[in-house]
């Protein structure tokens, strides 16, 4: 659309008065910079020096607060989990810094002793399915063990330790672990952890592998875990078979991103006792349990031989693993102490609201209040979650926050007013009160939406946060209008 003349020669005639003021400011300001040059180079130098020096100092300082303004600043999440490996002076640092902050670190120092007290022996986990024959298989290995086999599926249903010794006398810990698959979802992570913390993992399968078999070798090799998979009841197949399930194991671990040598998958039987019929010469049939013995040499040459040639690599990744798993486990204490140190910071700014509410003597009184605790809520839930804002994005999210609690002012008084309504006697103070609790129901929609950016996304964007308080704000209101007037009574009681 075509703009009228008038206008556009309002604009031009604006131009050019701009240009005009910018030229004879450009012209003042060059003429005061020569006659102080020429000033100070008639003075003496000392003068000049002094000058040029207080000069630089306040253009570095309005630098500095520019840089402090404007530019966003990132910290490194320093509590995350790395890609990189960890050492023990890394995850040691990490849980003095933690316990100084008030986190419970007992679970991550857990990890560390664990690690400590196993490095006297090399472990090896049985892990697999359910029935796949890992009991029956440390039975082969130690038979003086007192391994319980069942006959049900499942008979392990905790972790217990037999002791080995491999080809060179060395002491090895055959840990058996519950079968993963079952219906105890418990039992599949106590195993999972336990094999993290093994120097080897035997994978014990007794056919092609299962999707949730799978998904456990993933999770093992995400931890540079070594693995030797062992196709057991082998004795069910022809040669011809296991040679073409042995080639099926080892493809389907290369899908996933893991590679092992051929020597890494073996075929074996663990024995044990099955049940025959027997028909006798009248047709009369007899049951009884028949011994099978066990083949197992090629798991124990595998063993032998993967522990002499990686034995001092095996226990490098192994530490590796346990700090990764110590420092998942201070993660999470971290995220736990996130969480009750923001409810702590939301329920103080909340009370200080609703005091600032209660406390406002004219209109407008009550807006520079409610600002001062925004931005003092913000700034301490920034930096909880370790995110360094600029003020620029503290100013910008509590004005995109501002615009939207107009809009959801009506609702958060109606809110205010029933849940007042389950108070009874308070009398004719109720105006007030309901003005107090719906900006307390405000503040604590707005912090909770905070820390939801914050938790997802580790640091403050401002339209983010802004649009979670606006989605959020219904559901905050009917979540918190009890707790909030609570509070409202308590401070007016005061």
């Amino acid at each position: 659309m075509k703009l009228d003349r008038f206008i556009r020669v309002a604009i031009a005639v604006v131009i050019l008065l701009v240009f005009i003021i910018a030229t004879g400011a450009l012209l003042f300001i060059s003429e005061a910079a020569l006659n102080v040059w020429d000033r100070l180079k008639a003075g003496p130098a000392i003068l000049l020096y002094a000058y040029m020096g207080v000069m630089v100092l306040l253009a570095l300082t309005a630098t500095w607060l520019i840089w402090r303004l404007v530019i966003r600043r990132k910290i490194a999440p320093a509590r995350a989990i790395q890609a990189e490996p960890l050492t023990q002076a890394d995850i040691e640092q990490r849980l003095r810094d933690a316990e100084a902050a008030g986190v419970d670190v007992g679970a991550a120092q857990a990890e560390l002793k664990e690690l400590a007290a196993r490095r006297e022996a090399v472990h090896l986990c049985f892990f697999g399915e359910v029935s796949s024959g890992k009991s029956s298989l440390i039975k082969a290995l130690v038979p003086e063990a007192n391994v319980v086999v069942d006959v049900v599926g499942g008979s392990t249903d905790d972790v217990r330790h037999y002791r080995w010794h491999d080809a060179g006398g060395a002491q090895i810990l055959l840990t058996d672990v519950p079968g993963i698959g079952g219906h105890e979802g418990g039992l599949t992570d106590l195993a999972v952890e336990e094999a993290r913390r093994a120097n080897l993992v035997l994978f014990v399968c007794d056919s092609d592998l299962t999707r949730s078999e799978v998904a456990a070798i993933k999770s093992l090799l995400e931890f540079d875990k070594p693995l030797v998979i062992v196709l057991n009841k082998a004795d069910r197949y022809s040669a011809q078979e296991q040679a073409a399930l042995m080639q099926t194991l080892l493809e389907r671990v290369d899908k996933i991103g893991g590679q092992l040598d051929r020597d890494h998958v073996v075929a074996v039987s663990a024995g044990g006792e099955v049940e025959v019929i027997e028909r006798g010469a009248g047709g009369e049939e007899t049951s009884r349990r028949r011994t099978r013995p066990a083949d197992i040499g090629v798991l124990v040459v595998a063993i032998n031989r993967l522990l002499a040639q990686e034995g001092p690599s095996l226990d490098a990744r192994r530490e590796r693993a346990v700090f990764r798993m110590a420092a998942a486990r201070l993660a999470e204490a971290e995220g736990e102490y996130r969480l009750q140190r923001s409810e702590q910071i939301i329920r103080s700014s909340t009370r200080k609201a609703i005091i600032g509410a209660l406390a406002a003597i004219s209109p407008g009184t009550d807006i520079l209040i409610q600002g001062y605790i925004g931005t003092s809520m913000t700034q301490q839930l920034c930096k909880l979650y370790d995110a360094a804002p600029r003020d620029l994005d503290i100013e910008e999210f509590l004005t995109l926050s501002q615009s939207r609690v107009g809009r959801a002012l009506p609702l958060s008084l109606a809110v205010a007013g029933n849940g007042l309504k389950a108070f009874p006697g308070i009398g004719t103070v109720a105006g007030g009160l309901v003005h107090a609790v719906a900006y307390g129901l405000i503040f604590d929609a707005l912090g909770r939406s905070l820390v939801l950016t914050l938790s997802r996304h580790g640091e403050l964007l401002p339209e983010v946060a802004a649009k979670a308080f606006e989605e959020g704000i219904s559901e905050h209101l009917e979540a918190g209008v009890r707790r909030i007037t609570k509070m409202a009574l308590a401070e007016k009681a005061d």
